[in-house]
């Protein structure tokens, strides 16, 4: 039994806006998820969802099973008791999450007392403990949040995340802005506590390339679906949805100047949930959308060894390498409207 299966999740705000679109995940302990797309694919919708931690006006519909048992379902007295000590968030913006008038080894220690019914002197040790071992002195439980880093108080987010070992961890963009060096530890750190203590994480990010290096596994969504699903170095050197093809092109490749000097991009913005497109989301920005792509909204199909894609060139034969000759970001090829420009950019040599 896997630890976390999603089941044609669908969440409708008030309004009628779309943010999740019949989603199926799965997870397995010790497996980490990564989940990549534009801000307003419906990533950490899909993520608070998983909790039922969306306002009250929002409609969810599927099944989130969690060990077996839906949350969805589940009286509110169970769920309560499953946050924290089943599955923990940690949320983007560690400044706006914390407490400000709280100490953080407070904040640390109150789900502990709660959940886990220790004594003060118990928590406090624990307390020191989660704080040594997310890479911070036992002595900083005393400090405000707004004595730390950026990166200190991310730490603090993750100690409070495993503050009741919980089976799964919910990560959502853990590393936004901090600096390279601050990312790739908290990165590190992540995947160690995931291997060390046999979790589940589910980790949300723009970043294909963070994703690619720290997860097994990527699903990238677009308008409130998963359009593409693989193991997450394949996903992001050979996608085979045009949308995870363009992520993927947006970051450039160490050492491969072509990349550098030709940054690719994605012209448009994802669509209001509220008013989606025909046919499938993503055809008025795909470079190589075919007529029927405005009246077919195609389901994740296999394209190849545990990799699924949502797009009708898939499994055609000969159509994913006739769609890949006519997208520069198959191709790598710089865009045809910035010529002069990237040219002045490149060093002249003497």
């Amino acid at each position: 039994m896997s630890l976390l299966d999603v089941r044609n999740l669908t969440v409708t705000y008030a309004g009628g806006a779309a943010a999740v679109r019949g989603v199926d995940l799965r997870l397995e302990a010790g497996q980490k998820l990564g989940l990549a797309g534009e801000s307003g694919c419906g990533k950490s919708t899909l993520a608070l969802a998983l909790l039922r931690l969306l306002p009250s006006g929002a409609r969810i519909t599927g099944e989130v099973l969690l060990d077996g048992e839906d949350v969805l379902t589940m009286k509110w007295g169970r769920v309560r008791a499953v946050r924290w000590a089943g599955a923990s968030v940690v949320f983007q913006g560690a400044m706006h999450s914390l407490n400000a008038v709280h100490r953080i080894g407070d904040q640390i220690a109150e789900p502990i007392l709660l959940h886990k019914k220790a004594t003060a002197a118990g928590a406090k040790r624990k307390t020191g403990e989660l704080l040594e071992q997310v890479g911070l002195p036992a002595a900083r439980a005393d400090a405000y949040p707004h004595e730390l880093s950026g990166g200190q108080r991310q730490r603090v987010m993750i100690a409070m995340a495993l503050a009741c070992d919980p089976q799964l961890i919910i990560a959502d963009e853990p590393t936004t802005a901090l600096d390279v060096m601050i990312q790739a530890q908290i990165l590190r750190l992540i995947e160690q506590l995931v291997s060390d203590q046999d979790l589940g994480l589910i980790m949300i990010s723009h970043d294909l390339a963070v994703l690619a290096d720290t997860c097994d596994r990527l699903a990238v969504m677009y308008a409130g679906r998963v359009v593409e699903e693989g193991p997450a170095a394949q996903v992001y050197e050979d996608a085979r949805h045009p949308y995870a093809r363009a992520l993927s092109a947006a970051f450039p490749r160490i050492g491969d100047p072509a990349s550098r000097f030709a940054p690719q991009g994605l012209a448009g913005d994802p669509p209001d949930p509220a008013a989606l497109p025909s046919g499938c989301t993503f055809h008025p920005r795909c470079p190589v959308a075919l007529e029927s792509c405005g009246e077919e909204d195609p389901a994740l199909r296999e394209a190849g060894a545990e990799r699924r894609a949502a797009c009708v060139l898939v499994g055609l034969p000969g159509a994913e390498s006739r769609a890949a000759a006519r997208d520069p970001q198959a191709r790598g090829e710089r865009p045809a409207e910035e010529p002069e420009a990237l040219e002045e950019a490149r060093p002249s040599t003497p």
